[in-house]
């Protein structure tokens, strides 16, 4: 079950598997639509300190064993990770703010007719999805889900069978019938409700059975995937996948875990029992141009995982080995899922930014508010350790692998 390329010279870039390293690497992102952007932005400058550690050709995929992304998540890692006609990504880190600011217009067209916007989530969804489908699968091609190169882990939720459906890399190898293109999982995962489309597709297997998907937005399940990333590497090691052996599942400092948010508009508090006591189906559906009850779901479940995590991680005193990069102040349009003027990409960008500039936080238990950690340094400042100790891991399990040791 190793996954790795090779470059056009011929030099591997295969991360060999974790059982010839010291960690288990995990990147997990966030759902958010347009606020896509500011995982973006911290991706970008991951990526650059990777590069000046090892090179201009360095991806971010040649660093972790999985990478989750959940609805918009789940399109930057399939960027990230399918290969292009020289086996390498499709896309650098860098490669994937200037394809938000670009499509993300066509993908969310701002209509000037406030009352035709107030109206379409109650006859359809309010975008049609049919520029988003033509993109990702203009980018995506006919790639499969064992294609990927390294291990990616996308959720979804399947409306007729009304359960989560978790897309990833290792179940993919060991059943035709998980293994869809990454086209149609981006798709599904990105399909939320009330904004764009359910999505239906087929996938067979050499005996020609078929199985059948009905998928919306896998952030109703999970829009911070990171737990779903943890889960699935645990999985592999009870399995006995000998890529894991002898790491323990509940041996949290084998685990090095990066998990970025799409931001949200906690401190702002713009809802309260008393303006929702009032509410039926409309108020719940829109309420000052957003809405109120995906917004309640994807916070409540980005912050059970990351709850979960930090105490768990806490508890086995691993805390360093993870970090959380969430910016909990956002406000006004820049809130938005699907606002995607020049003004608001713009702020979106700044937000990525500065995001790097401000101190490692975690959640508190009993406010569920960001708090600074006391004598951390800043997020750029942690991503910047992180990304020595992701080099040193791969260098060290080159040295210790008995594949070519050429980096």
């Amino acid at each position: 079950m190793k996954s790795g390329i090779m470059s056009p010279g011929g030099s591997s870039k295969l991360l060999q598997p974790p059982i010839y390293g010291k960690l288990v690497t995990i990147l997990s992102i966030d759902g958010g639509g347009i606020r896509g952007i500011i995982p973006a932005t911290v991706l970008e400058y991951l990526e650059s300190q990777l590069q000046e550690l090892d090179g201009e050709d360095a991806r971010l995929a040649d660093y972790f064993d999985i990478i989750a992304g959940t609805s918009t998540g789940g399109l930057v890692t399939a960027m990230l990770t399918a290969p292009n006609k020289e086996k390498r990504p499709l896309f650098a880190a860098k490669d994937i703010k200037p394809f938000y600011l670009e499509h993300g217009p066509k993908i969310f067209p701002q209509n000037k007719l406030m009352i035709m916007k107030m109206l379409k989530p109650i006859i359809g969804p309010r975008y049609d999805g049919k520029y988003l489908h033509q993109v990702i699968q203009e980018k995506l091609g006919e790639t499969r889900m064992h294609e990927t190169l390294t291990n990616v882990v996308i959720p979804t939720f399947d409306i007729k069978n009304m359960q989560p459906t978790i897309f990833s890399t290792y179940e993919a190898r060991e059943n035709l019938l998980m293994d869809a293109k990454l086209s149609d999982v981006c798709i599904s995962s990105s399909a939320a409700p009330t904004y764009l489309p359910a999505h239906h597709f087929r996938t067979q297997d050499k005996d020609e059975n078929f199985h059948e998907f009905n998928l919306v937005d896998g952030g109703v399940a999970a829009n911070n995937p990171a737990l779903v990333a943890t889960n699935q590497v645990t999985k592999q090691i009870m399995t006995g996948n000998p890529d894991y052996f002898p790491i323990k599942p509940n041996d949290c400092s084998r685990f090095l875990v990066i998990s970025i948010g799409t931001g949200s508009a906690k401190v702002e508090q713009k809802y309260n029992a008393k303006i929702a006591s009032k509410w039926g189906i409309l108020g719940w559906l829109l309420n000052g141009g957003s809405t109120p009850i995906l917004d309640v779901f994807s916070n409540a479940s980005g912050d059970m995982v990351d709850l979960h995590i930090s105490v768990v991680f806490q508890a086995l005193h691993s805390e360093e080995n993870y970090l959380r990069i969430q910016d909990d102040t956002l406000s006004g349009t820049d809130a938005s899922v699907d606002i995607t003027t020049e003004e608001n990409m713009a702020k979106l960008v700044e937000r990525g930014e500065t995001l790097l500039k401000k101190l490692v936080s975690r959640v508190n238990l009993k406010t569920g508010l960001l708090e600074e950690c006391k004598n951390a340094g800043t997020n750029g400042e942690t991503l910047k350790w992180f990304a020595k100790l992701l080099s040193e891991e791969k260098r060290f399990r080159h040295s210790k692998s008995p594949a070519p040791n050429n980096l």
